[in-house]
């Protein structure tokens, strides 16, 4: 098992597109410190540079600045192998001319194991993985969740697995199985105090699944790392606070002024401690709030901002209004026992303890 940090880690490489045209795409001055046996989600848009990051953290690439480290040990140079990583694909790899014995079987062969060792760790990893009855089917016969399991098998049956890192795994995975499928995946990660990184831009499968989650953002940098209650209770960004929960927090410009934070078309008041960690010199000041905080009613109420309904969704356990306001939108949430319908007027406030303030993309209260 291994604790991983990256050092001012940076990758870049050109792609050629059409009439000669270059697009460098990268991963950008990270810097974090995952511990020894968490299950670690790294959470971002398509094209921010994950598999890129886990490509070089596994060995298989050799980034062009910063240092990789297992343990405080700088294996930046070192082989796949010697770093002793498993990794798991977005699609499964399996030998299908084996049954599912000799694709668990197989890397210990290769490592030299006595044969009633190898059966006894197969049989253990069999067990937790539910492959048990399945030893003696071929591979090529399995669903895509079973051979999904192999792969995982394979990566943690040998003693000395430093860390698993995990690209997409469930992407060809049934819907209906996923949930299954992870949930084995974090009893294995338990099971075994193994250092486990797994790859994914559903934020549903990241906070399900980890200990601690770090988003990156589309230009190649880490955003923020946190338990998934950090992340949804203080983000440090705006990115961080529209990209995590569903739907993501309300982010609007806004100004202070000497009655309250302005909105260009409506102000609401603010308390003296808000408005003296506020206060101070530069431009770019942004209010976040979630849904789910945003007090909303039907009927005037003293100090509430009127809104338009301008789009209703229902969820089921409760009903998203799009509100609308000369150019502002926000999203809210209401019960189902509330009668709205689109175009009425319902009343908006913003509980200042559920408020968090950004000035210039980051956090200031």
């Amino acid at each position: 098992m291994a604790s991983i940090e990256l050092r001012n880690l940076s990758h870049s490489y050109d792609v050629i597109m059409g009439k000669g045209e270059k697009a460098s795409f990268s991963i950008n001055n990270l810097n974090v410190r995952w511990e020894d046996g968490k299950a670690v989600a790294l959470l971002g848009p398509s094209g921010c540079g994950k598999t890129t990051l886990l490509n070089a953290i596994s060995g298989l690439l050799k980034p062009k600045a910063g240092q990789v480290m297992f343990n405080d040990r700088d294996v930046t140079m070192l082989s796949t192998k010697q770093r002793h990583i498993a990794q798991v694909f977005q699609f499964p790899v399996v030998y299908d001319s084996m049954d599912v014995f000799g694709n668990l079987a197989f890397p210990l062969l290769n490592d030299g194991f006595k044969k009633n060792d190898i059966r006894g760790r197969v049989e253990e990893v069999a067990e937790i993985l539910e492959l048990q009855d399945l030893l003696k089917v071929s591979a090529g016969r399995l669903t895509p969740a079973d051979k999904q399991k192999v792969s995982l098998g394979r990566g943690i049956i040998r003693p000395d697995t430093a860390a698993v890192l995990l690209d997409e795994p469930l992407t060809v995975i049934d819907p209906k199985l996923q949930w299954t499928l992870r949930r084995k995946l974090k009893q294995v990660q338990r099971r075994f105090r193994i250092t486990m990184v797994y790859v994914t831009h559903d934020q549903h499968e990241a906070l399900t699944f980890a200990d601690v989650v770090t988003v990156m953002s589309k230009d190649g940098k880490i955003a923020q790392t946190g338990t998934p209650e950090e992340l949804h209770e203080n983000p440090d960004t705006p990115f961080v606070g529209y990209f995590i929960g569903s739907p993501g927090m309300n982010i609007l410009d806004c100004s202070l002024t000497a009655e309250g934070l302005d909105f260009d078309g409506f102000v609401i008041p603010v308390s003296d401690e808000l408005r003296s960690r506020v206060s101070g010199p530069g431009d770019g000041l942004q209010l976040g709030i979630r849904p789910e905080f945003i007090c909303s009613r039907l009927e005037p109420e003293n100090g509430a901002v009127p809104f338009t309904a301008l789009i209703i969704e229902d969820t089921g356990a409760y009903r998203v209004l799009t509100l609308t306001m000369h150019d502002i939108r926000i999203k809210t949430r209401i019960s189902q026992a509330e009668q709205v319908s689109e175009n009425d007027t319902v009343w908006v406030s913003f509980p200042e303890r559920h408020v968090k303030i950004f000035r210039d993309g980051s956090r200031i209260y």
